[in-house]
């Protein structure tokens, strides 16, 4: 079993490295992979302070040392993308000493506005606020502004793994627009093809289902049969951000994509997944 979307006590997790390498071990994991948010420039409750990241990769690798060959552990980042507002993906990756990171669109820019959109965490009303005070509540200018951003990242950072692609549709739980209307449709298929495109590999995220925000997972079954058909990789994680998270939807999530004709393959020098 595998994980690699976890979050520690250096950003929004609860607890150090090394609390989720043991129950990993614990839950008979063969690989975990660290992945804090990464910095953004402005003040906020969920990313990496900047002048913590040094700290953060030492002590990652320190556990990585500690657990030897018992636990294979990977240091990557969850990196924010919202355009002219976040560094560079490489910027990052210029630091060296990661094995890989997850791009995700947590807060989305609208075009001629420096206000975002956070469409996550655990308040439906936040996402509705900003429907109406940033697309004047215009769902479709939403949802493909969001999309846009998404595709974006994928083209111009070229992230090893695509975080929760269809995570917009969280908080609209069936209220603005289903998820079968053709303008839907295409935005999402876009984004697939740009994934395929990039090589990215898409992350199939249970946290929504065991936290109770969501009925599916991110992507749902829709977007991963066309994953399948698309011959796009994919891995399985949990995103955890306790370690009693680390095993929460894994097998429910397995169980699925295997029936929807995924197999384990190695899909990247650091990460397992299914092609």
């Amino acid at each position: 079993m595998t994980n690699y979307h976890t979050h520690t006590y250096y950003c929004d997790g609860s607890s150090k490295p090394a609390e989720y390498a043991r129950e990993a071990v614990a839950a008979g994991f063969t690989e975990l992979g660290f992945s804090g948010h990464a910095p953004v420039p402005f003040s906020n409750g969920f990313a990496i302070p900047k002048e913590k990241l040094s700290a953060y990769c030492e002590e990652v690798l320190e556990v990585r040392r500690s657990f030897g060959q018992s636990l294979k552990i990977w240091l990557g980042l969850e990196v924010d993308y919202i355009p002219g507002i976040t560094s560079s993906f490489d910027s990052f990756r210029q630091q060296g000493c990661l094995d890989y990171l997850i791009g995700s669109v947590h807060l989305v820019k609208p075009a001629h506005d420096d206000r975002l959109w956070f469409i996550d965490g655990p308040e439906k009303q936040t996402y509705d606020d900003g429907l109406a005070q940033l697309f004047d509540g215009d769902i479709r200018k939403a949802v493909t502004a969001y999309y846009q951003q998404l595709g974006e990242m994928v083209t111009t950072q070229r992230p090893d793994i695509v975080g929760h692609a269809d995570k917009i549709k969280m908080h609209n739980a069936g209220r603005y627009f289903r998820e079968d209307e053709p303008w839907y449709v295409a935005l999402t298929q876009q984004m697939l093809e740009q994934v395929k495109e990039a090589g990215s590999i898409l992350e199939v995220n249970s946290r929504g289902l065991y936290k109770g925000r969501s009925n599916d997972f991110f992507p749902g079954m829709t977007l991963l049969k066309r994953a399948r058909e698309m011959d796009i990789a994919i891995t399985l994680s949990s995103d955890a951000h306790r370690p009693e998270e680390l095993t929460l939807g894994l097998s429910q999530a397995r169980q699925l994509i295997e029936s929807l004709g995924f197999r384990e393959k190695n899909v990247h020098p650091f990460i397992k997944g299914y092609r």
